[in-house]
């Protein structure tokens, strides 16, 4: 691990103790885990938004072979 220093307004750093003693966590542990949400989370928005802008990139091309012809090619009907 990477030792990381942080700022945290009086609230957070209160709430944030009130959390691990409920919890019987560290208080660095709840920040990983909020870390590690935060990346889960914008790493899925993120692919699903390079996903969206993908999306139909090729259907206006006018180049590109006959992919039903050539999967028609393939069926062993």
């Amino acid at each position: 691990m990477v030792r990381t220093q942080i700022y945290l307004t009086d609230r957070q750093r209160t709430e944030l103790e009130i959390i691990s003693k409920t919890l019987g966590k560290k208080q660095s542990e709840l920040i990983r885990e909020a870390v590690d949400r935060l990346i889960d989370q914008t790493g899925l928005s993120r692919r699903e938004s390079v996903l969206r802008e993908t999306a139909g990139i090729w259907k206006n091309r006018e180049d590109l072979p006959d992919f039903r012809a050539i999967r028609s090619e393939w069926d062993r009907s």
